[in-house]
């Protein structure tokens, strides 16, 4: 059964198998499972130290 068109794999770009939705297959579902457990996929925030003081009192 052929996925929906235009649907792709997030790691490699090609179509998807309704199987590993929404991967092409097992070797690009664990792909991005180790990337998740890496660490690779992350928000980028800001820390409060980072940030500049509030001014005061103007």
């Amino acid at each position: 059964m052929a996925a929906k068109k235009g649907s792709r794999c997030p790691v490699c770009g090609a179509p998807t198998d309704p199987a590993f939705k929404p991967f092409c297959s097992k070797r690009c579902k664990d792909v991005d499972l180790n990337r998740w457990l890496k660490g690779a996929y992350s928000i980028p925030v800001v820390e409060d130290d980072d940030l500049p003081a509030p001014d005061e009192g103007d």
